[in-house]
Protein backbone atom coordinates (compact mmCIF):
# COMPACT_ATOMS: atom_id res chain seq x y z
CA UNK A 1 0.00 0.00 0.00
CA UNK A 2 1.16 3.50 -0.40
CA UNK A 3 0.38 6.95 -1.34
CA UNK A 4 0.11 8.40 -4.61
CA UNK A 5 0.55 12.19 -4.85
CA UNK A 6 -1.16 14.32 -7.06
CA UNK A 7 -0.29 17.46 -5.63
CA UNK A 8 2.52 18.36 -2.64
CA UNK A 9 -0.35 18.11 0.22
CA UNK A 10 -0.40 14.55 1.18
CA UNK A 11 -3.37 12.47 3.07
CA UNK A 12 -1.68 10.29 5.70
CA UNK A 13 -5.31 10.02 7.25
CA UNK A 14 -6.57 8.40 4.35
CA UNK A 15 -3.85 6.52 3.84
CA UNK A 16 -4.22 5.20 7.34
CA UNK A 17 -7.88 4.72 7.29
CA UNK A 18 -7.19 2.59 4.13
CA UNK A 19 -4.92 0.19 5.65
CA UNK A 20 -6.67 -0.14 8.78
CA UNK A 21 -10.02 -1.38 6.31
CA UNK A 22 -8.08 -3.72 4.55
CA UNK A 23 -6.95 -5.06 7.60
CA UNK A 24 -10.19 -5.01 9.82
CA UNK A 25 -11.83 -6.84 6.59
CA UNK A 26 -10.14 -10.15 6.69
CA UNK A 27 -13.00 -12.35 7.92
CA UNK A 28 -15.55 -10.57 6.02
CA UNK A 29 -15.76 -13.33 3.34
CA UNK A 30 -15.44 -16.31 5.56
CA UNK A 31 -17.88 -15.05 8.02
CA UNK A 32 -20.57 -14.90 5.00
CA UNK A 33 -19.23 -18.17 3.52
CA UNK A 34 -18.98 -20.31 7.45
CA UNK A 35 -21.65 -18.84 9.17
CA UNK A 36 -24.55 -20.58 7.10
CA UNK A 37 -22.45 -23.62 7.01
CA UNK A 38 -21.64 -23.59 10.80
CA UNK A 39 -24.87 -22.53 11.65
CA UNK A 40 -26.58 -25.40 9.95
CA UNK A 41 -24.16 -27.62 11.91
CA UNK A 42 -25.52 -26.36 15.08
CA UNK A 43 -29.13 -26.87 14.04
CA UNK A 44 -30.11 -23.78 12.76
CA UNK A 45 -33.64 -22.87 10.04
CA UNK A 46 -33.40 -20.65 7.13
CA UNK A 47 -35.03 -18.23 9.49
CA UNK A 48 -32.08 -18.69 12.07
CA UNK A 49 -29.78 -18.21 9.76
CA UNK A 50 -30.91 -15.39 7.93
CA UNK A 51 -31.16 -13.70 11.67
CA UNK A 52 -28.04 -14.54 12.43
CA UNK A 53 -27.15 -12.28 9.33
CA UNK A 54 -29.69 -9.90 10.58
CA UNK A 55 -27.81 -9.32 13.94
CA UNK A 56 -25.20 -7.61 12.41
CA UNK A 57 -27.23 -5.39 11.47
CA UNK A 58 -29.35 -4.79 14.10
CA UNK A 59 -27.33 -2.13 16.38
CA UNK A 60 -26.23 0.03 13.50
CA UNK A 61 -30.17 0.20 12.85
CA UNK A 62 -30.65 1.90 16.86
CA UNK A 63 -27.91 3.52 17.29
CA UNK A 64 -26.78 5.20 13.74
CA UNK A 65 -29.38 8.06 14.33
CA UNK A 66 -27.62 8.84 17.46
CA UNK A 67 -24.22 9.11 16.70
CA UNK A 68 -24.48 10.93 13.25
CA UNK A 69 -25.13 13.67 15.94
CA UNK A 70 -22.61 12.41 18.03
CA UNK A 71 -19.38 12.67 15.27
CA UNK A 72 -20.67 16.44 14.30
CA UNK A 73 -19.71 17.27 18.25
CA UNK A 74 -17.29 15.42 19.33
CA UNK A 75 -15.35 14.28 16.24
CA UNK A 76 -14.82 11.21 14.33
CA UNK A 77 -11.74 9.47 15.79
CA UNK A 78 -13.08 8.38 18.89
CA UNK A 79 -15.93 6.55 17.35
CA UNK A 80 -13.35 5.16 14.66
CA UNK A 81 -11.57 3.49 17.71
CA UNK A 82 -14.67 2.28 19.51
CA UNK A 83 -15.48 0.43 16.32
CA UNK A 84 -12.13 -1.47 15.77
CA UNK A 85 -12.08 -2.35 19.15
CA UNK A 86 -15.74 -3.60 18.82
CA UNK A 87 -14.14 -5.85 16.11
CA UNK A 88 -11.70 -7.04 18.00
CA UNK A 89 -13.86 -8.08 20.54
CA UNK A 90 -16.06 -9.82 18.09
CA UNK A 91 -13.44 -11.97 16.74
CA UNK A 92 -12.20 -13.32 20.14
CA UNK A 93 -16.33 -13.97 20.88
CA UNK A 94 -16.85 -15.96 17.45
CA UNK A 95 -13.68 -18.13 18.71
CA UNK A 96 -15.89 -19.10 21.75
CA UNK A 97 -18.78 -19.69 19.94
CA UNK A 98 -20.08 -23.34 19.80
CA UNK A 99 -24.04 -22.19 19.97
CA UNK A 100 -26.29 -20.16 18.01
CA UNK A 101 -26.49 -17.81 20.84
CA UNK A 102 -23.06 -17.29 20.97
CA UNK A 103 -22.62 -16.68 17.67
CA UNK A 104 -25.62 -14.12 17.78
CA UNK A 105 -23.92 -12.50 20.72
CA UNK A 106 -20.86 -12.26 18.36
CA UNK A 107 -22.86 -10.89 15.54
CA UNK A 108 -24.42 -8.19 17.97
CA UNK A 109 -20.92 -7.38 19.02
CA UNK A 110 -19.36 -7.46 15.45
CA UNK A 111 -22.30 -4.81 14.39
CA UNK A 112 -21.27 -2.74 17.27
CA UNK A 113 -17.99 -2.33 15.83
CA UNK A 114 -19.98 -2.17 12.71
CA UNK A 115 -21.77 0.58 13.73
CA UNK A 116 -18.98 2.95 15.17
CA UNK A 117 -16.70 2.15 12.23
CA UNK A 118 -18.05 2.89 8.99
CA UNK A 119 -20.10 5.68 9.93
CA UNK A 120 -16.91 7.38 11.46
CA UNK A 121 -14.64 5.91 8.18
CA UNK A 122 -17.13 7.38 5.84
CA UNK A 123 -17.50 11.03 7.25
CA UNK A 124 -13.64 11.25 7.30
CA UNK A 125 -13.44 10.30 3.43
CA UNK A 126 -16.02 13.02 2.87
CA UNK A 127 -14.02 15.44 5.39
CA UNK A 128 -10.67 14.48 3.71
CA UNK A 129 -11.18 14.41 -0.42
CA UNK A 130 -12.40 17.17 -2.41
CA UNK A 131 -15.58 17.66 -4.23
CA UNK A 132 -14.29 16.03 -7.58
CA UNK A 133 -12.41 13.63 -6.34
CA UNK A 134 -14.57 12.10 -3.53
CA UNK A 135 -16.27 8.96 -5.79
CA UNK A 136 -12.52 7.98 -6.51
CA UNK A 137 -11.85 8.14 -2.49
CA UNK A 138 -14.61 6.21 -1.21
CA UNK A 139 -14.16 3.34 -3.98
CA UNK A 140 -10.74 3.69 -2.46
CA UNK A 141 -11.72 2.45 0.71
CA UNK A 142 -14.22 -0.38 -0.57
CA UNK A 143 -11.06 -1.64 -2.50
CA UNK A 144 -8.91 -1.54 0.51
CA UNK A 145 -12.18 -3.69 2.22
CA UNK A 146 -12.45 -5.69 -0.59
CA UNK A 147 -9.08 -6.51 -1.00
CA UNK A 148 -8.66 -7.54 2.60
CA UNK A 149 -11.74 -9.62 2.21
CA UNK A 150 -10.31 -11.33 -0.62
CA UNK A 151 -7.01 -12.11 1.22
CA UNK A 152 -8.37 -12.90 4.73
CA UNK A 153 -11.29 -15.11 2.90
CA UNK A 154 -8.46 -17.10 0.78
CA UNK A 155 -6.07 -17.46 3.83
CA UNK A 156 -8.67 -18.52 5.94
CA UNK A 157 -10.81 -20.98 4.18
CA UNK A 158 -7.57 -22.55 3.33
CA UNK A 159 -6.88 -22.70 6.72
CA UNK A 160 -9.91 -23.86 7.84
CA UNK A 161 -10.35 -27.20 5.15
CA UNK A 162 -6.75 -27.93 5.79
CA UNK A 163 -7.70 -28.49 9.43
CA UNK A 164 -10.60 -30.10 9.11
CA UNK A 165 -8.81 -32.01 6.38
CA UNK A 166 -5.75 -33.32 8.99
CA UNK A 167 -9.18 -34.72 11.03
CA UNK A 168 -9.56 -31.35 13.51
CA UNK A 169 -12.85 -30.98 14.65
CA UNK A 170 -14.92 -28.38 12.99
CA UNK A 171 -15.65 -26.21 15.83
CA UNK A 172 -11.76 -26.85 16.87
CA UNK A 173 -11.25 -25.61 13.85
CA UNK A 174 -13.06 -22.74 13.52
CA UNK A 175 -11.95 -21.32 17.04
CA UNK A 176 -8.54 -21.65 15.88
CA UNK A 177 -9.37 -19.24 12.35
CA UNK A 178 -11.26 -16.38 14.65
CA UNK A 179 -8.22 -16.51 17.11
CA UNK A 180 -5.77 -15.68 14.46
CA UNK A 181 -8.16 -12.99 12.83
CA UNK A 182 -8.00 -11.56 16.06
CA UNK A 183 -4.18 -10.36 15.38
CA UNK A 184 -5.35 -8.39 11.96
CA UNK A 185 -7.92 -6.60 13.74
CA UNK A 186 -5.82 -5.51 16.58
CA UNK A 187 -3.49 -3.97 14.29
CA UNK A 188 -6.23 -1.78 12.60
CA UNK A 189 -6.72 -0.32 16.31
CA UNK A 190 -2.95 0.35 16.43
CA UNK A 191 -2.20 1.71 13.09
CA UNK A 192 -5.63 3.92 13.43
CA UNK A 193 -4.27 5.05 16.93
CA UNK A 194 -1.05 6.26 15.61
CA UNK A 195 -2.03 7.27 11.98
CA UNK A 196 -5.29 9.14 11.86
CA UNK A 197 -6.14 12.67 12.96
CA UNK A 198 -9.17 14.27 13.80
CA UNK A 199 -10.46 15.56 10.54
CA UNK A 200 -14.12 17.48 12.19
CA UNK A 201 -13.87 20.80 10.41
CA UNK A 202 -13.89 23.77 12.74
CA UNK A 203 -17.21 25.93 12.08
CA UNK A 204 -18.07 29.45 13.20
CA UNK A 205 -20.45 28.87 16.47
CA UNK A 206 -22.58 32.31 14.95
CA UNK A 207 -22.79 30.51 11.49
CA UNK A 208 -26.55 28.75 10.53
CA UNK A 209 -25.96 25.23 10.96
CA UNK A 210 -26.96 23.28 7.77
CA UNK A 211 -29.84 21.49 7.23
CA UNK A 212 -29.19 17.31 7.75
CA UNK A 213 -32.67 16.32 6.35
CA UNK A 214 -33.23 17.45 2.47
CA UNK A 215 -35.40 15.96 0.53
CA UNK A 216 -32.86 14.41 -1.87
CA UNK A 217 -31.37 12.34 1.27
CA UNK A 218 -34.80 11.36 2.46
CA UNK A 219 -35.55 9.77 -1.19
CA UNK A 220 -31.70 7.90 -1.55
CA UNK A 221 -32.84 6.75 2.46
CA UNK A 222 -35.90 5.18 0.87
CA UNK A 223 -34.59 3.65 -2.38
CA UNK A 224 -31.23 2.46 0.19
CA UNK A 225 -33.71 1.09 2.56
CA UNK A 226 -35.77 -1.22 0.25
CA UNK A 227 -33.39 -1.89 -1.63
CA UNK A 228 -31.48 -3.34 1.17
CA UNK A 229 -34.29 -5.60 2.01
CA UNK A 230 -34.06 -7.66 -1.55
CA UNK A 231 -30.58 -7.58 -1.49
CA UNK A 232 -29.23 -8.45 2.20
CA UNK A 233 -31.89 -11.55 1.76
CA UNK A 234 -29.99 -12.92 -1.20
CA UNK A 235 -26.27 -13.70 0.19
CA UNK A 236 -27.10 -16.30 2.62
CA UNK A 237 -29.40 -17.84 1.16
CA UNK A 238 -27.87 -18.43 -2.29
CA UNK A 239 -24.97 -20.77 -0.16
CA UNK A 240 -28.13 -22.52 0.96
CA UNK A 241 -30.07 -22.75 -2.82
CA UNK A 242 -26.73 -24.13 -4.37
CA UNK A 243 -26.23 -26.35 -1.85
CA UNK A 244 -29.05 -28.00 -2.72
CA UNK A 245 -29.81 -27.38 -5.93
CA UNK A 246 -26.02 -28.09 -7.48
CA UNK A 247 -25.21 -29.92 -4.21
CA UNK A 248 -21.64 -27.82 -4.01
CA UNK A 249 -19.17 -28.19 -1.43
CA UNK A 250 -18.46 -25.34 0.50
CA UNK A 251 -15.24 -25.24 -1.17
CA UNK A 252 -16.65 -25.28 -4.57
CA UNK A 253 -19.23 -22.85 -3.85
CA UNK A 254 -16.14 -20.29 -2.52
CA UNK A 255 -14.11 -20.97 -5.85
CA UNK A 256 -17.07 -19.81 -7.81
CA UNK A 257 -16.67 -16.49 -5.20
CA UNK A 258 -13.05 -15.62 -5.92
CA UNK A 259 -13.82 -13.92 -9.46
CA UNK A 260 -16.27 -11.89 -7.90
CA UNK A 261 -14.07 -10.63 -5.23
CA UNK A 262 -11.16 -10.28 -7.37
CA UNK A 263 -12.93 -7.91 -9.58
CA UNK A 264 -14.40 -5.81 -6.37
CA UNK A 265 -10.52 -5.63 -4.79
CA UNK A 266 -9.44 -3.59 -8.43
CA UNK A 267 -13.07 -1.96 -9.73
CA UNK A 268 -14.13 0.06 -6.73
CA UNK A 269 -11.55 3.25 -7.11
CA UNK A 270 -12.06 3.20 -11.06
CA UNK A 271 -16.27 3.05 -10.51
CA UNK A 272 -14.93 6.02 -8.31
CA UNK A 273 -13.40 8.13 -10.94
CA UNK A 274 -16.27 7.53 -13.32
CA UNK A 275 -18.87 8.68 -10.83
CA UNK A 276 -17.14 12.08 -10.58
CA UNK A 277 -17.04 12.78 -14.16
CA UNK A 278 -20.12 11.53 -15.42
CA UNK A 279 -22.63 12.31 -11.80
CA UNK A 280 -24.26 10.27 -9.31
CA UNK A 281 -27.35 9.07 -10.69
CA UNK A 282 -26.05 7.13 -14.13
CA UNK A 283 -23.94 4.85 -11.88
CA UNK A 284 -26.35 4.22 -9.24
CA UNK A 285 -29.13 3.16 -11.96
CA UNK A 286 -26.90 0.97 -13.59
CA UNK A 287 -25.62 -0.55 -10.69
CA UNK A 288 -29.32 -1.66 -9.48
CA UNK A 289 -30.62 -2.50 -13.37
CA UNK A 290 -27.28 -5.10 -13.25
CA UNK A 291 -27.98 -6.40 -10.10
CA UNK A 292 -31.83 -6.80 -10.96
CA UNK A 293 -31.09 -8.83 -14.05
CA UNK A 294 -28.70 -11.27 -12.44
CA UNK A 295 -30.79 -11.94 -9.80
CA UNK A 296 -33.43 -12.93 -12.05
CA UNK A 297 -31.05 -15.38 -13.53
CA UNK A 298 -29.95 -17.26 -10.29
CA UNK A 299 -32.81 -19.92 -10.09
CA UNK A 300 -32.15 -21.23 -13.74
CA UNK A 301 -28.57 -21.64 -12.65
CA UNK A 302 -27.01 -25.34 -13.58
CA UNK A 303 -23.29 -25.12 -13.10
CA UNK A 304 -20.83 -23.29 -10.24
CA UNK A 305 -19.36 -22.27 -13.75
CA UNK A 306 -22.73 -20.29 -14.73
CA UNK A 307 -22.50 -18.95 -10.72
CA UNK A 308 -19.11 -17.35 -10.89
CA UNK A 309 -20.34 -15.80 -13.97
CA UNK A 310 -23.36 -14.11 -13.05
CA UNK A 311 -21.81 -13.50 -9.48
CA UNK A 312 -18.95 -11.67 -10.88
CA UNK A 313 -21.25 -9.09 -13.07
CA UNK A 314 -23.80 -8.76 -10.38
CA UNK A 315 -20.73 -7.12 -8.29
CA UNK A 316 -19.77 -4.66 -11.18
CA UNK A 317 -23.42 -3.75 -10.38
CA UNK A 318 -22.79 -2.76 -7.19
CA UNK A 319 -19.36 -1.70 -6.97
CA UNK A 320 -20.19 0.73 -9.53
CA UNK A 321 -23.40 1.81 -7.10
CA UNK A 322 -21.63 2.53 -3.71
CA UNK A 323 -18.90 4.71 -4.32
CA UNK A 324 -21.73 7.12 -6.08
CA UNK A 325 -24.35 6.49 -3.13
CA UNK A 326 -21.66 8.02 -0.78
CA UNK A 327 -20.22 10.86 -2.88
CA UNK A 328 -24.19 11.50 -3.16
CA UNK A 329 -24.38 12.21 0.62
CA UNK A 330 -21.48 13.91 0.98
CA UNK A 331 -22.36 16.57 -2.26
CA UNK A 332 -25.55 17.15 -0.76
CA UNK A 333 -24.61 17.48 3.35
CA UNK A 334 -23.42 20.50 4.76
CA UNK A 335 -19.57 19.98 6.55
CA UNK A 336 -21.10 20.82 9.71
CA UNK A 337 -23.43 18.10 9.42
CA UNK A 338 -21.90 15.08 7.86
CA UNK A 339 -21.83 12.97 10.69
CA UNK A 340 -25.51 13.28 10.78
CA UNK A 341 -26.25 12.87 7.35
CA UNK A 342 -23.84 9.44 7.01
CA UNK A 343 -25.82 8.26 10.56
CA UNK A 344 -29.08 8.62 8.51
CA UNK A 345 -27.85 7.14 5.44
CA UNK A 346 -26.27 4.01 6.90
CA UNK A 347 -29.31 3.92 9.43
CA UNK A 348 -31.44 3.34 6.26
CA UNK A 349 -28.85 0.73 5.02
CA UNK A 350 -29.06 -1.33 8.01
CA UNK A 351 -32.84 -1.12 8.55
CA UNK A 352 -33.46 -3.04 5.57
CA UNK A 353 -30.47 -5.20 6.15
CA UNK A 354 -32.69 -6.31 9.60
CA UNK A 355 -35.34 -6.63 7.69
CA UNK A 356 -33.96 -8.63 4.54
CA UNK A 357 -32.56 -11.94 5.56
CA UNK A 358 -35.27 -12.92 7.87
CA UNK A 359 -37.81 -12.18 5.59
CA UNK A 360 -35.70 -13.61 2.85
CA UNK A 361 -35.85 -16.78 5.16
CA UNK A 362 -39.18 -16.87 5.04
CA UNK A 363 -39.88 -16.43 1.35
CA UNK A 364 -37.37 -19.52 0.96
CA UNK A 365 -39.32 -21.57 3.48
CA UNK A 366 -42.71 -20.97 2.76
CA UNK A 367 -43.06 -19.60 -0.57
CA UNK A 368 -40.31 -20.76 -3.03
CA UNK A 369 -36.81 -21.39 -2.99
CA UNK A 370 -36.56 -19.30 -5.89
CA UNK A 371 -38.89 -16.47 -4.08
CA UNK A 372 -36.23 -14.33 -2.76
CA UNK A 373 -34.17 -13.90 -5.85
CA UNK A 374 -37.15 -13.48 -7.83
CA UNK A 375 -38.52 -10.63 -5.12
CA UNK A 376 -34.68 -9.06 -5.41
CA UNK A 377 -35.00 -8.31 -9.06
CA UNK A 378 -38.13 -6.55 -8.96
CA UNK A 379 -37.00 -4.42 -5.98
CA UNK A 380 -33.98 -3.20 -7.56
CA UNK A 381 -35.38 -2.28 -10.74
CA UNK A 382 -38.17 -0.25 -9.14
CA UNK A 383 -35.43 1.29 -6.83
CA UNK A 384 -33.60 2.33 -10.19
CA UNK A 385 -37.04 4.14 -11.46
CA UNK A 386 -37.14 5.80 -8.35
CA UNK A 387 -33.75 7.14 -8.88
CA UNK A 388 -34.57 8.36 -12.43
CA UNK A 389 -37.70 10.29 -11.21
CA UNK A 390 -36.51 11.73 -7.86
CA UNK A 391 -33.10 12.59 -7.12
CA UNK A 392 -31.44 15.77 -8.69
CA UNK A 393 -28.03 15.42 -10.18
CA UNK A 394 -25.78 17.29 -7.67
CA UNK A 395 -23.21 20.31 -8.77
CA UNK A 396 -20.24 20.90 -7.36
CA UNK A 397 -17.10 22.73 -7.82
CA UNK A 398 -14.34 22.15 -9.51
CA UNK A 399 -11.63 22.68 -7.69
CA UNK A 400 -7.73 21.50 -8.35
CA UNK A 401 -6.69 18.02 -7.83
CA UNK A 402 -5.87 16.43 -4.71
CA UNK A 403 -4.08 13.68 -3.13
CA UNK A 404 -5.27 10.18 -3.70
CA UNK A 405 -4.39 7.11 -2.33
CA UNK A 406 -4.06 3.81 -3.85
CA UNK A 407 -3.08 0.11 -3.07
CA UNK A 408 -0.95 -1.61 -4.62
Amino acid sequence: MRIKKNMPGRSPSLHSLSLACFLVSFPFGTLTFLIPVYGRQLGASAVQIGSLFSALSLVPVVVRPLLGPALDRHGRKPFLLLGLSGYVLAMILFALSDTIMLLAIARLIQGTGQAFLWISAFTIVADVARETGRGLNFGIIDEAVNRGALIGTAAGLIAYFALQNAGVAQATAWTILFVAYTLPALLSLFITSRGVTETLPETDPRQIRSKPISRQLVVLMGVVSITSISSTMVWPLLMLFLQDQLHADIGMLALTYFPAAFINSVLPSRAGRLTDRIGRKRPMMLGLWIGSITSILIPSLNSLLALAVLWSIANIGLTISFPAQRAFVADIAGKDVRGTSYGLYTFAHFLGAVIGPIFGGWLFDSISPSAPFYFNAIVLFAGSLLISVFLREPTVEQPAPVAQVTLR
